[in-house]
């Protein structure tokens, strides 16, 4: 007898091909029969009137710390996402020495916006190699895992602080390369490194002193595997560079034959031909022979400031920067400091006017502020007879700094550009950035505006195109061989949803995070049923007992 069987459904395979109706049962976890199921299952599911597509694959997160204390990545399930690639932009847990865990926390830290207190609160460092690490988060996993090696994590683990000072020595990288095939041969899917991040000293980080020798290396490491993905984020401040960056990855793919990943390639109406050329160069390196891909995602790169968390677009003015490194009654203070406002108006008025002309306002916490809602801050600014930064300053601390001012549609925000990108065969669906940044934005729930905006709204893609986007072809480039696609032998890994309905709801601002941190999050719209290597995790909008995940 089947465990599960799935009645009635419109089947949207994953591999781009038409939609049909049929039944599929599973059984053990694997999908045993597609088509018409005569036995009865243990359990059944009417899935009359919906879509089963296989299980959505999100491979750019950073869900590294949150797996620690939730198997679930929430809300990334929820959305029918049942894999996701965490590890990216070169960091990742493990491996670390006890003495290197908080350099690693730092960089977490800066980079990617999660607070040493989460840490501190959340992350036990049990563990030193890449194995232990991926043995800690194991048990309990709600969902699927495609661990990456960081290789500013592993750079520092063997160098110590001359990571970032200098290239490795023939034996340091021999010592790189021995960890990198342990860990694949524990499971790993691949590394990641980076050409544009900075630690919590403004410094690069470890894998940007990284010489071709040594990258070349460690994809030869890792192919050994007979698999491996290079993930990287390109120096994308200076379009020049980023081509290298592009041009490099197609050597490094050539040498070693692993495929290559770089994130974001975006739109931007600042340059509006960027993407353009990048795409370009990736076609090169394709032509060449080379495995390069490029990853966008659908939605606007919006985002919300809140003098009271972090924000990365407040990194380029250093005296804004600075206080924002304080605890927050001290950020009060010195945003409050009669002293300080000339200067900090000034410093604004150099850097930061043309981001505060198009911020709205957003949530509000105090009375005085309550009329202010839904106004753009210069708006708000003539109301109150003040310049933009003095403006945006009274109106936070009036909050104690909790005000959300939002940046929306200013990048990446162009249907008509952004969808050029999406249909691009070299151009996977990635870069959501799941899991960091949360107090500036969720990064969750791409699948949702990809199937509602472009598919229903727009029609600029089919049902079929988009869901192989989001699982067969993603499956294929990443070795991911028994994933992505309705058929028989494959992984149960399902997701049954109302095509009229499926979306991404509104962001909301809440306390769920270890360390008093904070966090946005988006609930889905339209799933039904998450499934993950044949368990019921979700359904009816509330989660199940049942963890099936693996690392894949």
């Amino acid at each position: 007898m089947d465990d599960l069987v799935i009645r009635n459904a419109r089947v949207v395979d994953g591999s781009g091909g038409a939609a049909f109706s049929a039944d599929v049962a599973v059984r053990n976890g694997m999908i045993s029969g597609v088509g018409e199921v005569a036995g009865q299952g243990r359990r059944e599911i009417d899935a009359r009137g919906q879509v089963l597509a296989p299980g959505f694959i999100d491979i750019h997160t950073h869900y590294d710390p949150q797996i620690c204390w939730d198997r679930l990545a929430t809300p990334s399930l929820e959305h029918g996402v049942t894999t996701v690639v965490m590890g990216n932009c070169s960091l990742s847990l493990a491996p670390v020495r006890p003495e290197g865990r908080r350099k690693l926390i730092k960089m977490f830290e800066k980079i990617e916006d999660i607070k040493e207190a989460t840490f501190d609160e959340a992350v036990p460092f049990s563990w030193e190699s890449f194995s232990d690490y991926m043995d800690h988060v194991r048990p309990g996993l709600g969902l699927n895992i495609g661990a990456l090696v960081g290789h500013s994590a592993l750079r520092f683990y063997v160098m110590g602080k001359e990571s970032q000072d200098r290239v490795a020595t023939d034996a340091e990288i021999e010592t790189m390369c021995v960890l990198l095939e342990q860990a694949m041969a524990a499971g790993a899917m691949g590394l990641s490194t980076s050409y544009i991040d900075i630690d919590e000293d403004n410094r690069p980080v470890p894998s940007r002193l990284a010489d071709m020798r040594e990258k070349i290396a460690l994809c030869k490491a890792m192919a050994k595997s007979g698999r491996g993905v290079l993930q990287t984020v390109p120096y994308f401040i200076d379009l020049e560079q980023q081509l290298a960056n592009i041009e490099e990855l197609g050597e490094l793919s050539l040498a070693s034959g692993v495929t290559c990943s770089i994130a974001p390639i975006i739109y931007s109406p600042v340059a509006p031909d960027a993407w353009k050329r990048s795409v370009a160069k990736l076609e090169e390196q394709r032509a060449r022979g080379a495995k390069v891909y490029g990853q966008s995602m659908p939605r606007s790169f919006d985002m919300n400031i809140r003098l009271s968390e972090t924000s990365f677009l407040l990194f380029g003015t250093p005296s804004w920067n600075a206080i924002m490194q304080r605890p927050v009654a001290e950020r009060i203070a010195a945003f409050g400091d009669p002293a300080a406002r000339a200067g900090l108006v000034e410093a604004a008025a150099a850097s930061l006017l043309p981001l505060m002309h198009i911020l709205r306002i957003g949530d509000t916490y105090s009375a005085e502020n309550k009329s202010l809602e839904g106004k753009l801050l210069s708006e708000a600014a003539l109301e109150l007879g003040k310049s933009l930064p003095d403006a945006m300053l009274d109106i936070a601390l009036r909050d104690g700094l909790q005000t959300e001012f939002q940046l929306k549609g200013a990048i990446h925000a162009d249907p008509d550009q952004v969808i050029q990108l999406l249909q691009h065969p070299l151009v996977h669906i990635g870069a959501s950035d799941a899991g960091a940044h949360v107090s500036q934005f969720c990064g969750a729930g791409d699948t949702g505006t990809l199937l509602d905006f472009y598919v229903r709204q727009r029609g600029d893609m089919t049902l079929e195109r988009a869901v192989h986007r989001l699982t067969g072809e993603v499956a294929q480039a990443w070795g991911m061989a028994d994933r992505g696609l309705v058929r028989e032998g494959y992984a149960a890994d399902l997701v049954i949803f109302d095509p009229q309905t499926i979306g991404r709801g509104e962001e909301q601002f809440v306390s769920d995070f270890p360390g008093e941190a904070r966090r946005y999050v988006c609930h889905a719209k339209g799933i039904d049923t998450v499934i993950v290597n044949g368990a019921v995790v979700r359904e009816a909008g509330a989660y199940t007992e049942a963890r099936a995940g693996v690392f894949v």
